[in-house]
């Protein structure tokens, strides 16, 4: 039997759960596709726009400082001007930064993420970075990743909870591949949707395989093994006594990553709200905002951290030998407090590009500075090696900085170790990452981000749809019964069997097997035909063009199933051996079996929790509010019984006449309700009354 032939036969006996993870999965490596020809193209435009406009006029990678040059006011004025006029024309109301656009977009769109947005926004990126603005092409990436994860979702027609994964999985795919971590980057995606460390644990698999094939493709263009930085992956962790300047650095990192975030706010909502200036013409203000802080810090504007890595080979420091350690020291300094303010000019003011870039510079700059204070200190207190040392620091402060500006610790440590290949310094990176990550957390960057998966509003269904993907089809079975019909029943039979109040779909079986489907609409359609009642058979109401559910499939996704079909019920059928009708699942008797076990969770709940009663008790006066009152609400009312009405039963008090009130229920001391009320019950001071006020009395 060839293999075309088991197949079909295959795939229906496969666990609903196996073949919904391999459909996920393979939709996965399309979008790692996508995202990583995405990254390519990218970069190649990053690549020959710098060499071709600021390379051409200053070298980032130099320690020189005060270079006032007119290109270097020009082009990021320009790039900022290029920037808004394209994404005005384009998508105006694309607004916010690659990782705000993908986190807002899992919790509060549906996983919605709109393709062209992100990708105007990663072209306008690329002219701004080239340019000498100060941003990243890693933000972009990771939201057009996104974006394309969401449009291939889309174009499938996937759920949205299908969606969000693939949103994911795209932007793992983009950050894995244009920071050549495909482990990071997926770890990175699944975990800067919230600010706790917290992960979404069902998208790291589609997002680890998306994250593997970007990351392939992209390095087949660019070649394998190469790392960002030069001499990391030679570092090792060798004495106890390297760990005090990590204690240093820590702290640093959230420093840091406070200035950071303050500059990019201070502009963002104090400078240009007061600009009277047109959207498309602010971000050429923050250009030239930019060009003069490079006119005095040159380094702020390379977006390829030629200046980090020259940090870390020690070219650098050969040019300037004459420096003490107090000089580079005040270098590094400058050199990160102005990439603060030029990335909060930039970006600031509306430019695109993204925040990830200049952050990895920023904790490369800082924990250089680090390491220069700790050689003008004391070389050789805290380690046999300063050089080692010294450069060890300058991938421990992007980790740090990476950790607390994205609240993602494990994900910054993760990318670090594999953008670096400083895997011998894993012990320090899980310090600085720690510490950073603890005191900086509370200025991250992402303003979208939710605090966990509990508060996270795409998980509000969480409790009932892992309860329906626990139940299979065969729990809630209905076998047999009045609603299954021979071809041979004839419509007055099926008419008498219709109850009143009901719409049930009867099932044709011929010799164990589902031949059909009649629904009371099919028999509403010729049953005023006179003489029709003896003459039409089931066989010939019915409608052969239907879907079947298997016993195994979880309850979940055969919901999802009848939403999309609009089906009310579906036929049950067994593939042991030959296709064999077994009964048929509704709507309604999911509904009832739904509604049983949140009771039974509600009473428990209350059981384990006595303090919670309290709610409970407001619980039964809203559904008794909006059992009996009028839209305004503000008309029920709970009162104090009246001084004159103590110890008179509701009909000795007459309230209605008396007060204007109609009491509908009586709360008594212990919370719970009488309703309706007992007006033979001597009314107390410890009862509350609630009662319809009218406009008049109230």
């Amino acid at each position: 039997m060839s293999a075309t032939s088991i197949w079909p036969r295959l795939w229906p006996r496969l666990p609903q759960s196996a073949t919904r993870l391999t459909r996920l999965l393979g939709v996965a490596a399309v979008v790692g596709i996508f995202a990583g020809l995405a990254a390519v193209a990218l970069e190649a435009g990053l690549i020959f726009g710098s060499d071709h406009l600021v390379g051409q006029f200053t070298d980032l990678g130099e320690a020189k400082v005060l270079s006032f040059r007119p290109a270097l006011l020009l082009l990021p004025t320009l790039g900022g001007l290029a920037s808004g006029l394209l994404v005005h024309w384009l998508c105006p109301r694309a607004k916010g930064q690659g990782t705000d656009l993908l986190v807002r977009a899992f919790h509060r769109q549906g996983g919605v993420l709109e393709l062209r947005g992100p990708a105007v926004k990663a072209t306008a990126a690329v002219g701004v970075i080239s340019c000498g603005g100060s941003a990243g092409p890693e933000g972009p990436i990771a939201a057009l990743g996104a974006a394309i994860g969401s449009a291939i979702a889309r174009v499938l027609g996937l759920t949205p909870r299908e969606r969000r994964l693939l949103l994911v999985a795209g932007c793992g795919a983009g950050v894995g591949a244009i920071f050549r971590c495909p482990l990071g980057g997926a770890l990175f995606a699944a975990s800067v949707l919230y600010s706790d460390p917290d992960f979404e644990t069902e998208a790291i698999v589609p997002a680890f395989v998306a994250s593997v094939v970007g990351y392939s493709i992209y390095m087949s263009f660019h070649g394998f093994g190469e790392y960002m930085l030069p001499g990391a992956s030679q570092l090792v962790f060798s004495s106890p006594r390297e760990l005090i300047p990590c204690l240093l650095l820590g702290p640093m990192c959230a420093l840091f990553c406070f200035l950071f975030r303050w500059c990019m706010r201070f502009v963002e909502h104090v400078v240009v709200p007061t600009l009277p200036l047109p959207t498309w013409l602010v971000p050429a203000l923050g250009g030239l905002a930019t060009g003069i802080v490079a006119c005095a810090v040159p380094q702020v504007m390379d977006g390829r951290y030629a200046f980090v890595r020259n940090a870390m080979s020690g070219h650098l420091l050969g040019g300037f030998a004459v420096w003490s350690w107090w000089e580079w020291a005040a270098l590094f300094a400058a050199v990160a407090l102005a990439k603060c303010v030029a990335t909060g000019c930039t970006l600031g003011s509306g430019a695109s590009g993204g925040i990830l870039g200049p952050i990895v510079f920023l904790g490369g700059v800082v924990g250089a500075c680090v390491g220069a204070l700790v050689e003008a200190i004391g070389p050789g207190w805290f380690t046999d090696n300063p050089e080692n040392l010294r450069q060890a620091l300058i991938p421990l402060g992007m980790a740090g900085v990476l950790a607390a500006g994205m609240r993602a610790p494990l994900a910054a440590l993760v990318m670090v170790i594999e953008m670096t290949g400083s895997y011998g310094l894993i012990v320090p990176l899980m310090l600085v990452c720690a510490s950073s990550y603890v005191l900086g957390r509370r200025w991250g960057l992402n303003d979208e981000q939710v605090r966990s998966v509990a508060e996270s509003p795409a998980h509000a269904g969480d409790a009932v749809v892992h309860l329906l993907e626990s139940w299979r089809v065969r729990d809630l079975l209905r076998r047999g019964g009045e609603e299954v019909v021979a071809p041979a029943t004839t419509l007055r039979e099926l008419v008498q069997r219709v109850k009143p109040g009901t719409q049930p779909v009867f099932a044709v079986v011929d010799d164990g097997r589902v031949a059909g489907l009649v629904s009371v609409p099919d028999i509403q359609r010729i049953m005023d035909l006179p003489g029709i009642s003896e003459a039409v058979i089931a066989a010939d109401l019915m409608t052969d063009d239907f879907v079947t559910v298997s016993p195994d499939d979880d309850v979940y996704s055969v919901l999802t199933r009848m939403a999309r079909d609009n089906h009310i019920v579906m036929p049950v059928v067994s593939y042991d051996e030959r296709p064999a009708f077994l009964g048929m699942l509704t709507r309604a008797d999911v509904y009832a079996a739904v509604r049983q076990r949140m009771e039974d969770m509600r009473d428990h709940l209350l059981l384990d929790h006595k303090a919670l009663a309290v709610i409970e008790h407001e619980e039964q006066l809203h559904q008794l509010v909006m059992g009996v009152a009028p839209p305004q609400t503000n008309n029920i009312q709970r009162l104090l019984v009246p001084i004159q009405a103590v110890g008179k039963s509701l009909r000795e008090a007459d309230f209605r006449r008396e007060f204007g009130v109609q009491v509908i229920a009586i709360e008594q001391p212990d919370g719970s309700i009488i309703c309706p009320p007992d007006p033979d019950l001597p009314l107390q001071t410890n009862h509350r009354l609630v009662a319809v006020v009218s406009q008049q009395s109230a």
